[in-house]
């Protein structure tokens, strides 16, 4: 039977209440009253210390929530914890993972290559989702395309569609920006959107190495509308990485938290948590995977911007 960890909800609440909601809330969250989980109808609390708190690692998109856990759980503000969010990115998180130099990763889906890896090392992993992401694409705000198919964008990073008046656009050549190989968004746009069809080669100075750099390539590319680039849901939802984008809708569905947890939007892809198969029931590390996947958790994961699997209240 799957076992529920519950903080007092109380204490909870009162994190949610002294938070502006959302990513782009730059409020220190007031700390729980309270780091005590309890599994139902045991009476045994579990407490959360700086000495056992799970190694957590996973795609930078996720830092924020990770911050937001440790600081609920730990009873400290997100400055104390930062340290204990030092995510090493998606590719490189689940090598730690494997390496035993992490015990719970908060990542996107890896790359093929770490499938294979996983397989050649015979290491096994529990990975459940607790919030679901989208694949976005970004304009310069002056662009007039507001909308593209899921085809036209295909074309457009397959080398077929070069200028913007091809879809509704002015007359302005298209520079398509990506993301490096072992990127978690350069997985996921292979995986969602080119499937077969192959991405064409892109200069070395169109290939960018964080979400930060994408966005902010698209935004200032030579003081011209031409770009486009691609980002998850979270980043392109903060209104300070936003400012001065359009986030495209594809096939005429606009990506927002109802778009998403309903699949109407349809590049989808969840954000997992991951563990290594051999944590014992109830370590440190599978007291957090278990709540982060629970209730409590769940509205947590929502009130910091991500689309949580879970439907909770406002």
């Amino acid at each position: 039977m799957k076992r529920v960890f519950p903080v007092i909800l109380a204490a909870l609440m009162l994190l949610l209440a002294a938070c502006a909601p959302g990513p782009a809330a730059e409020e220190t969250p007031t700390p729980s009253a309270t780091h005590t989980l309890a599994p139902e109808g045991t009476g045994q609390p579990f407490v959360f210390t700086r000495e056992n708190f799970p190694r957590l690692n996973g795609s930078t998109s996720a830092v924020p929530l990770a911050q937001a856990v440790a600081s609920v759980l730990l009873g400290e503000s997100r400055d104390e914890v930062a340290g204990l969010a030092s995510f090493s990115r998606t590719t490189a998180s689940y090598r730690a993972l494997m390496a035993g130099e992490a015990d719970l990763l908060l990542a996107a889906e890896p790359a093929q290559s770490i499938w294979d890896e996983k397989e050649e090392a015979g290491f096994e992993w529990v990975m459940e989702p607790f919030a679901t992401d989208a694949l976005v694409f970004v304009v310069n705000e002056d662009n007039p395309v507001d909308s593209l198919t899921a085809e036209e964008i295909r074309q457009i990073y397959a080398g077929e569609i070069t200028n913007w008046s091809q879809v509704g656009g002015g007359d302005v050549p298209i520079t398509p920006f990506q993301r490096n190989a072992e990127a978690g968004s350069q997985t996921l746009m292979l995986k969602l959107v080119m499937g077969d069809t192959p991405m064409a080669e892109a200069p070395t100075e169109q290939i960018v190495l964080s979400m930060e750099g994408l966005v902010d390539a698209v935004r200032g590319y030579d003081d011209d509308t031409g770009a486009i680039g691609y980002t998850v849901y979270y980043y392109a939802n903060d209104m300070n990485m936003a400012q001065g984008l359009k986030v495209l809708a594809v096939d005429g569905v606009a990506p927002d938290a109802e778009s998403i947890r309903s699949g109407s939007y349809p590049f989808l892809n969840p954000y997992y948590a991951v563990m290594a198969a051999d944590q014992e029931e109830g370590s440190p590390t599978e007291v957090l995977f278990r709540w982060l996947l629970g209730a409590e958790g769940q509205a947590l994961v929502a009130h910091e911007g991500y689309v949580s699997v879970m439907e909770v209240p406002s």
